[in-house]
């Protein structure tokens, strides 16, 4: 079973009108059961386009999307992924614990387990302290570290995240790229992960796949394999190649 089959796709935003805007344009890309996929390109490129069409928040133009073997309809009715966008998204009358354990309820868990789960999450992502407190209560950066623990809570198949550590710290953001890791590997997750930063993705990925500016189109499809990654893979010479690779083909 393939995670996620791109085919064709195209996606027109404004149809017909004055102000239509080809967005994508015969977009092809498969993502292998738990591989970690980044996607990154110029800003407006249509990165975030692409995951929004592959979590069947917005129709494709033309083309399809299959996720888990499924037309991505299927896939979202069936909550087969989690999601993590560049906004938090909290629910502001709910506590920062019962934001993590929405989609567990959704989902029927018991209390009991609902509650262990989004506290174990919470201390995933370093907010235990914060589990009684409402989003209004927190900075920004911790609101998405929130959002971050509500799209891991249920250890979906699929993860899809929009810069979900754009708002963060240097540190806190290297922490929590490790620990995604971590758990992806644990879980056999796959990921499609929308980036601006090189090195981000170099270090998250098996694949960087870059786009090319509006309409976006794949225009290379770069393998990563790091000797490790931890600190020491920071530090190896082939990372610092393949940022060095990745940033070619987005000035190309």
């Amino acid at each position: 079973m393939t995670a996620v089959v791109v085919s064709g796709l195209t996606k027109v935003f404004n149809q017909g009108r004055g102000d239509e805007v080809l967005a994508l344009s015969e977009v092809d890309l498969t993502v292998g059961d738990g591989e970690f996929v980044s996607l990154i390109g110029p800003s407006g490129c249509g990165k975030s386009t692409l995951l929004r069409l592959i979590a069947d928040l917005i129709e494709p133009t033309a083309g399809t999307v299959t996720v888990a073997d499924r037309p991505a309809a299927q896939a979202r009715r069936e909550q087969e992924y989690g999601i993590a966008f560049q906004q938090a998204g909290l629910f502001e009358w709910r506590t920062v614990r019962r934001n993590v354990e929405l989609p567990l309820e959704l989902r029927g868990v018991s209390k009991a387990e609902r509650r262990a789960k989004a506290d174990r999450m919470l201390e995933l992502v370093g907010l235990a302290d914060f589990a009684g407190h409402y989003p209004g209560q927190l900075s920004g950066g911790m609101q998405q570290r929130v959002a971050i623990a509500r799209a891991l809570a249920v250890q979906p198949p699929l993860l899809l995240m929009d810069e979900p550590f754009g708002a963060l710290d240097e540190m806190t953001r290297e922490r929590l790229q490790s620990e995604l890791l971590s758990i992806c590997a644990k879980t056999g997750t796959s990921t499609v992960f929308v980036t601006h930063s090189i090195s981000e993705a170099v270090f998250l990925s098996d694949r960087v796949v870059v786009m090319s500016a509006r309409p976006g189109r794949i225009t290379a499809s770069i393998e990563v394999k790091l000797p490790s990654r931890d600190e020491a893979g920071r530090q190896a010479p082939v990372y610092f190649e393949k940022i060095t690779e990745v940033r070619q083909a987005l000035r190309a």
